[in-house]
């Protein structure tokens, strides 16, 4: 066992390293609206932006629900899944929005709309119907009955051109919204989500989505999110590593091997975060 997480410890650093280099050597690229293939834009009076209505209990399952404390444990941020969305967070995300003009994706803080996402879902053309009523039907059904209203779970849904996003932290934003950029710029956008569910792909669009996020705060010269991200988004690198590596063995050893490999995220991001000049 110990093998195998010095293996996971070695995967974790040579992957954030690798991180590190295309987010150092790669110039930030804006986007444009003619660079994404479009599916049904938002209508003349639908709001980008969605906020659920406040709730103690729900606001209070962060606090509850077991795998939102397992979030809070190992990103080492009680922000993850607070179920309270702060001015700055929104702000953040809506800018990252409107300089990479991502018009189409819609953001939803907190928010619970099983109607809402069942009609994006059906008309969202930019994802075929193959896709659209299998996957994206299941990933609509897995909304309705564990919502991240209570559940928590931030995530993009490119089935229905959605961010949902449940913690107060704007690195989870501008990662979040990194993927909604990168699905914005794919063609076959059923096919790469599909390959979601084969083990590693994942590692590839979390690093894009990543070094998205990094890149994007590195280019508004807003070094407390740059800093940020880095203690953020390197650790949550790692539990996808983890994870991956922990499918492959038996309870309790893979939650082991996952916990395992937040560490050296976390030691490698604040180095990089203490690393960052002043200005």
């Amino acid at each position: 066992m110990m093998t195998m997480l010095r293996m996971t410890a070695k995967l974790v650093l040579g992957a954030l390293l690798a991180l590190t280099a295309g987010c150092a050597t790669t110039p930030y690229h804006y986007g444009k609206d003619d660079d994404y293939v479009h599916g049904p834009r938002l209508a003349a009076n639908e709001p980008q932006i969605t906020y659920g209505t406040p709730h103690d209990f729900l606001d209070a399952s962060g606090w509850i629900w077991p795998g939102s404390l397992l979030g809070k444990l190992l990103l080492w941020n009680y922000k993850v899944d607070s179920h309270h969305i702060s001015t700055q967070t929104v702000t953040a995300v809506q800018q990252f929005l409107a300089d990479n003009e991502l018009r189409d994706v819609k953001v939803r803080f907190n928010d619970y709309c099983v109607g809402g996402e069942l009609r994006r879902t059906v008309r969202n053309t930019a994802v075929a119907p193959g896709w659209r009523y299998t996957l994206g039907m299941l990933t609509w059904l897995e909304y309705t009955i564990m919502p991240g209203r209570f559940f928590g779970g931030d995530n993009y849904n490119p089935y229905s051109n959605t961010i949902h996003l449940y913690s107060d932290l704007i690195p989870v934003g501008l990662h979040e919204s990194g993927h909604s950029r990168d699905f914005a710029g794919r063609t076959y956008k059923g096919t790469y989500a599909f390959l979601y569910i084969v083990p590693g792909f994942n590692l590839y669009p979390e690093a894009l989505a990543s070094t998205e996020a990094l890149s994007y705060a590195r280019a508004k010269g807003d070094m407390k999110q740059w800093a940020a991200c880095y203690k953020i988004l390197y650790p949550a690198y790692g539990t996808y590593l983890g994870s991956n590596v922990g499918t492959w063995l038996a309870f309790p050893w893979n939650y082991a091997v996952e916990a395992g490999a937040v560490v050296p995220g976390h030691i490698l991001g604040r180095i990089k975060a203490a690393c960052l000049p002043e200005q």
